[in-house]
């Protein structure tokens, strides 16, 4: 059963108030009216509308201050409003969108156009909540350009549109036939798709039926770019799950405020989403990769943890005190990204750290990772859900006293130290099999003597697989070279700069690193 959707106006003339809410009922929507701000804002403490109509001019405050004082509050961040205002200048809905609104209707108003603009908005809302969990961004030192694809066969047109666009600070990527498009959309992975309706060999309408059968590209919010305004095609591109219409006439400066609006909503859903995620998170306390490292007497221990886009994914990290001066340092990666392998990776890591620790405190005394692992290993094996998950797993003992720090590896990826005295870099490498694939895990352990200002450097695919605009992977020459020759206190901090400039802040994994240095 679909849930009814509700509608406040604001307005401080009764008659378009009855008016528009006499029709909204009409239709099926749930109206709640409000006279002005004041009375406005109590309903919004009572319940948040799925979309709000506002005027502009009203008796004490004005329409643009009530929007920018809902958009300051984070519950409101997402919530749809439209201006409908007899106020229709330039300048008015340049405003408009600069302070959060996501459409503008002047008055006097069709009724139809009216019911259209609710509808597209209400679609377009249910579609960013889909898109925004799956497509979050981080907040990185400098967030990523809003990418947008433009289709059109119109090459003058979509010329002087890219450059409107990225005059705003898009990143635009042009195509001037369906085919064209669809195969740049799956390598560009923009946020929003402008397409026209006429175009030669395959229209609109079957460029928007070739990316709703792609289950990557399906939920990418989808906008007509066309001069055809008869009802009929845009009932019709409703039915096909365009999100909304912008019309070539409209000029560039107005077609740029319209994207605009529609890229910020996008944003504005995808923050509340993911803030709403960690919150639950953290409200249980489901953490892969604890806050800091602990401080080991005669060490430094730095980690550095980036999730991709900001979610929570398959990268964790334990540190384990074994007796007062031996501690654990577990190291793993479980296959995939963002909330699912955040799912495997905290249910995996716990599995893994209880048994650790079970083993670890059960009369063992030389502490050998291999044997440790081995005895998880067997336990893995037995149990035939964890045993499917695909995980990889560093694992570390070291004792602060004697300085003897021993490793052993499931599957991983090799450890990388760099002696003081020589500047020599020693890639150590386990020959351990995954956890839980075979009964014997063959699992040795390889003795690492740690000199003064010797260090010891682990790291996730995410590090030696991150790719620039080109497709280049960082690799490991690059952090061999890196490690080599950094200056400063921090390789982590140095390799952190190193790999955003890299990949120009889009990594595209999640990426997490360990370094130790004994200082003592």
């Amino acid at each position: 059963m679909t849930e009814t959707k509700q509608i406040l106006i604001i307005d401080d003339d009764s008659t378009i108030r009855k008016l528009i809410s006499y029709n909204l009922k009409k239709v099926g929507y749930d109206v709640l009216e409000a006279d002005g701000p004041a009375q406005a804002f109590e309903h919004l403490i009572k319940i948040t509308p799925d979309i709000v109509l506002c005027d502009i001019m009203m008796s004490g405050m004005d329409g643009f201050e009530f929007c920018e004082k809902v958009r300051a509050d984070e519950k409101y961040k997402a919530l749809p409003f439209i201006f409908v205002s007899a106020k229709s200048s330039i300048e008015d809905k340049s405003r408009a969108v600069a302070i959060g609104a996501d459409d503008f209707i002047s008055k006097p108003f069709v009724l139809e156009e009216l019911l259209l603009k609710i509808k597209a908005l209400l679609k377009r809302s249910e579609i960013y909540k889909s898109f925004a969990a799956k497509k979050a961004i981080e907040d990185v030192s400098e967030p990523p350009k809003a990418k947008i694809l433009v289709v059109d066969d119109d090459k003058a047109l979509t010329k002087l549109l890219s450059a409107s666009l990225s005059k705003n600070n898009f990143e635009v990527k042009l195509a001037h036939n369906t085919f064209d498009g669809f195969n740049l959309a799956k390598d560009f992975k923009p946020d929003l798709i402008l397409s026209d309706i006429l175009m030669p060999d395959a229209d609109g309408f079957e460029f928007k039926n070739l990316l709703s059968a792609d289950r990557e590209m399906k939920s990418i919010p989808f906008v007509f770019l066309t001069s055809k305004t008869e009802e009929g095609d845009i009932l019709r591109g409703y039915e096909f799950g365009v999100h909304d219409y912008v019309l070539k006439t409209s000029g560039m400066n107005v077609i740029t405020a319209k994207v605009s609006a529609i890229v910020q909503s996008l944003q504005r859903e995808r923050k509340k989403v993911v803030d709403e995620l960690h919150q639950a998170a953290d409200s249980i306390r489901m953490k892969v990769v604890p806050d800091e490292p602990p401080r080991l007497n005669g060490y430094a221990i730095e980690q550095w943890h980036q999730s991709y886009q900001g979610i929570p994914g398959g990268d964790f990290i334990d540190y384990i005190k074994l007796s007062s001066d031996t501690y654990a340092i577990v190291f793993g990666d479980v296959m995939g990204k963002k909330w699912g392998a955040w799912y495997f990776a905290f249910a995996y890591a716990g599995y893994i750290r209880s048994a650790i620790r079970f083993v670890a405190h059960s009369g063992m005394e030389d502490f050998s990772p291999a044997k440790i692992l081995e005895r998880v290993n067997r336990t893995v094996y037995d149990d035939s859900k964890v045993s499917e998950i695909f995980a990889t797993l560093s694992f570390l003992v070291l004792n602060t006293t004697t300085n003897q720090l021993k490793y052993t590896g499931a599957g991983d990826l090799p450890v990388y130290q760099k002696k003081a005295k020589t500047h020599e870099i020693i890639r150590i490498e386990s020959e351990g099999l995954l956890l839980g694939f075979i009964e014997e895990g063959e699992y040795q352990d390889v003795n690492i003597k740690l000199e003064l200002n010797d260090e010891l450097f682990l790291f996730t695919d995410g590090v030696v697989e991150a790719k620039n605009e080109n497709g280049e992977q960082f690799g490991h020459n690059r952090i061999i070279e890196l490690y080599q020759n950094y200056e400063g206190d921090s390789f982590l901090k140095a390799l952190r700069e190193r790999l955003l400039v890299f990949t120009n802040n889009q990594l595209d994994d999640d990426t997490s690193a360990i370094w130790i240095k004994r200082t003592n």
